[in-house]
């Protein structure tokens, strides 16, 4: 689908990735704290585990002024989740005094598609890191997220075809005073994502998230129900970005969206891949637009089907 990619940033820093142990001629490794480091291992036929990369790297690199880290892809990641990974960075948390970024699974399709990614627990990475700012994770096949409080924590991403409802509602149970951009991908029934709008409803009240500026609730088979619902959210009177992307939006939800509470002070609304008809995506420019909102309506690769007699819509991104 083209949604899941490499990061190319993470906490400000262009993402670099540490070279692999065949690497030639490897040129000059950057400052510690200048970049964002990628450490990966082969999806397939590995030569060098992932913990093996790992230990080059903290053999190579001044770890006591790394900021961010990204996990690539690991060793069958098909078949195997990223325990010895986990165990590894909470290990070498003294060494890291500095980090305040972490992602977990940057994987493209080619090395493993989103829905087949195992994950694990990562409830002691955010235990082990109390400074952490930026935290991401790709993948839902496995993955736990334990209710959790962490008070620095500023930006929460979880990548996913199918985000099981237990995680969503572990997330929206969670303290976390400081956070300002949560973004879930909610993916699909077919694919683990059993979540309904009542899972998400914490995260639209904004009670248990103050900080909250930021808002992303896509890649969702219920956008029309999270839509309409927004249109009273007492969360979006303070939010700066509003995303409802990636999902089966239709004119149902959008028009109840638009037909809700003002969103003129949005910086930004993010709506592409939907089902919106010309006409409906008109009014939102005509309303918003002059407002100053930058809007993104593009149907993008929007996909529907009929048989049985029904119109089929799908979200974004599933397998």
């Amino acid at each position: 689908m083209g949604y899941a990619r490499h990061l190319t940033e993470s906490y400000g820093l262009p993402v670099f990735t540490f070279p692999g142990p065949d690497d030639e001629s490897p040129a000059p490794l950057p400052e510690a704290g200048a970049v964002a480091w990628r450490i990966v291992s082969d999806t397939y036929d590995a030569e060098e585990s992932w913990t093996e990369a790992f230990a080059r790297f903290t053999a190579a690199v001044d770890t006591s002024r790394v900021r961010a880290i990204v996990v690539g892809a690991w060793e069958d990641a098909y078949d195997s989740g990223p325990e010895d990974i986990i165990e590894a960075l909470v290990g070498a948390r003294a060494g890291l005094p500095a980090l305040r970024a972490l992602f977990l699974g940057d994987m493209e399709s080619e090395e493993c598609e989103i829905s087949w990614i195992n994950q694990g627990d990562v409830g002691p990475l955010l235990d082990a890191f109390p400074e952490l700012e930026e935290f991401g994770v790709r993948g839902g096949t496995g993955l736990v997220v334990p209710p959790f409080t962490h008070r620095r924590l500023r930006s929460l991403t979880v990548e996913t075809g199918g985000l099981p409802a237990r995680v969503v509602r572990n997330i929206a149970a969670s303290d976390l005073p400081a956070l300002e951009h949560l973004d879930l991908w909610l993916g699909t029934d077919g694919y683990g994502g059993d979540s309904e709008l009542s899972d998400v409803e914490p995260f639209m009240a904004g009670d248990r998230l103050p900080g909250l500026r930021h808002l992303a609730l896509r890649n969702s088979e219920f956008q029309d129900e999270i839509a309409t619902a927004m249109a009273s959210a007492p969360v979006v009177a303070r939010l700066e970005t509003l995303d409802l992307s990636m999902g089966v939006l239709t004119d149902q939800g959008g028009a109840a969206l638009l037909g809700g509470q003002p969103l003129t002070h949005l910086k930004k609304l993010d709506l592409h891949h939907n089902y919106l008809s010309d006409p409906l995506k008109q009014r939102f420019r005509d309303t918003l637009e002059g407002a100053g909102v930058t809007l993104d309506l593009d149907g993008g690769h929007a996909y529907e089907d009929e048989w049985d007699g029904r119109v089929h819509r799908f979200i974004a991104v599933g397998e």
